[in-house]
């Protein structure tokens, strides 16, 4: 749902970037409408995301560790 909205952003703040009179300006609306306030709340979004796979990836580094070793090969 969020990407739908967001690529709806991106379109509106196109067209608005589009009528700009400069070329310059159009750049800037895009910059500061569009990319880094989307940026931002992509960025905000995605931390549940985020932390949810760092405490997986430590849960299984622990399981990993506290495995015992498998004793050495004999020879």
């Amino acid at each position: 749902m969020l990407l739908i909205v967001a690529i709806a952003w991106i379109y509106v703040v196109l067209m608005m970037s589009i009528t700009e009179h400069t070329v310059v300006a159009g750049i800037m609306t895009f910059l500061l409408y569009c990319v880094l306030p989307l940026a931002i709340i992509l960025y905000l979004m995605a931390t549940p995301q985020r932390r949810r796979r760092r405490q997986r990836e430590q849960s299984a580094l622990k399981t990993a560790t506290s495995e015992e070793p498998p004793p050495p090969p004999d020879h």
